[in-house]
């Protein structure tokens, strides 16, 4: 059985570790996400039901399962071992880490502190970590092999 290049094999287990990171931040989002619906819900029930309900119109309700569907898409690009992909899934979760922090925060200032400090730690926090292991990933000599 011929042996791998130990380059080769680094390269495979960080971008695996990397797709790791990502699905971290893809289920906090979505841990976020249930316990803001929480939360919701307990301050709805505590108010008697005289708080306002949060009511969409038809059209914009799309919005949401496409926005944290995109939650899916990187982690289905980090999969994708090319440095085309490893950028995009840099920049998408970038772009959605930093949306939903500032998301979550804004609800938090409405809503309570205990929303924000979710989205912190739920969604900043992994989020962080999945960014810098991108960052590492695509800077690593070991990756170079990796262009279409």
């Amino acid at each position: 059985m011929p042996t791998q290049n130990p380059v080769h094999v680094l390269a495979i287990h960080n971008a695996n570790k990397v797709t790791l990171f990502w699905l971290t931040t893809t289920v906090g989002a979505v841990l976020f996400v249930t316990f803001q619906l929480f939360f919701y819900v307990n301050d709805f029930v505590r108010a008697q039901g005289t708080a306002p309900a949060i009511t969409f119109e038809p059209g914009m309700l799309w919005v949401f399962p496409t926005f944290y569907g995109s939650w899916i898409v990187t982690v289905l690009l980090a999969l994708i071992k090319t440095r085309k992909a490893q950028w995009a899934v840099l920049i998408l979760g970038s772009l959605l880490v930093v949306l939903n922090t500032l998301g979550g925060v804004t609800d938090g200032l409405r809503d309570g502190w205990y929303v924000a400090f979710s989205a912190v730690f739920f969604i900043t926090l992994p989020g962080v970590f999945a960014i810098a292991a991108s960052w590492r990933h695509l800077n690593r000599k070991g990756t170079r092999h990796a262009d279409e």
